[in-house]
């Protein structure tokens, strides 16, 4: 089995949740998360991501609506993986990520963690999810 190391990015308005693959690609790793501001700065901070982990995929979460349709965030989402595809040559999958952010907030609850707290970690925990999500799929042989 290749090695590949796969980046997991939770697409948010204000904030980018980001994970990142352990270097056999079967663990999502919680990596940070990248504010969202001019369009240049968010490409330079992903751009130096890739080239530290030497990333050669990226997974986006795509937040479809409860019936697993799209709806206008979605669509923005899908035009920012667009953009990263071709601005970096990787490939880009998208992987539905409804209810990623709930499994992070109760995980964090579980675990006791404050309100103050869990929205400064909420977002690189839904990316993991995201990007776990998508590594199991492909474990399990389904397309992913």
């Amino acid at each position: 089995m290749a090695v590949e190391r796969i980046i997991g990015l939770d697409v948010g308005d204000v904030r980018i949740g980001v994970a990142v693959s352990d270097p056999l690609g079967s663990m999502a790793l919680p990596r940070g998360v990248i504010q969202r501001g001019a369009p240049e700065t968010v490409m330079t901070a992903l751009h130096e991501l890739i080239e530290e982990t030497e990333a050669s995929r990226i997974v986006v979460g795509l937040p479809l609506n409860q019936h697993g349709e799209p709806g206008p965030q979605a669509e923005k989402v899908q035009r920012f993986a667009e953009e990263l595809e071709r601005r970096f040559g990787l490939p880009v999958d998208t992987q539905d990520e409804r209810f990623s952010t709930a499994e992070a907030e109760r995980t964090l609850i579980g675990a006791d963690v404050s309100r103050k707290n869990r929205r400064r970690v909420i977002d690189k925990l839904a990316a993991q999810h995201i990007l776990q999500t998508y590594l199991d799929r492909r474990t399990r042989g389904e397309d992913a």
